[in-house]
């Protein structure tokens, strides 16, 4: 029976050169594709974990620059219900020096065009909405977060 309450997540759209910064992942049992994203853990603010979980799952430092939009979703596969927190971040440097989480195949950048040939791959319909809003120009300012 699915949890009642919903999992808070992040996710970030980071953007270099007109390719989005994506992950292939392995997801109840698929490799699917997905933005840099997980849940937000105890005493972290949304703002921390969307760069944690770049960092961790990319090994991409970013700077996130503004609020995408905040997502509601529950899942086909597992009824979980899942409120997204999605940010746009500016790419800073990648880190060779670190090792990808371990659900995590590969970071790469791809274009719109090559997220669109992928959609069936996505990893929930949170991944598509949030690169069209992108790509539409949405942007919320970070003051909308208030955080204690």
């Amino acid at each position: 029976m699915p949890e009642n309450r919903p999992h808070i997540t992040v996710a970030t759209v980071v953007e270099r050169s007109g390719q989005l910064l994506m992950v292939q992942e392995q997801a109840d049992g698929h490799l699917v594709y997905n933005q840099p994203a997980g849940h937000l853990e105890p005493g972290e603010t949304l703002l921390a974990a969307a760069v944690r979980e770049t960092l961790e799952e990319t090994a991409w430092e970013v700077e996130v620059t503004a609020l995408l939009g905040i997502y509601a979703y529950t899942s086909t596969t597992n009824g979980i219900s899942y409120v997204r927190h999605c940010f746009i971040a500016t790419p800073l440097r990648e880190r060779n020096d670190r090792q990808l989480d371990k659900d995590i195949v590969a970071a790469l950048w791809l274009s719109p065009v090559e997220i669109e040939q992928r959609r069936q791959a996505l990893r929930s319909p949170l991944v598509y909405a949030a690169v069209q809003d992108y790509l539409r120009g949405v942007r919320h300012p970070l003051d909308l977060i208030s955080e204690f």
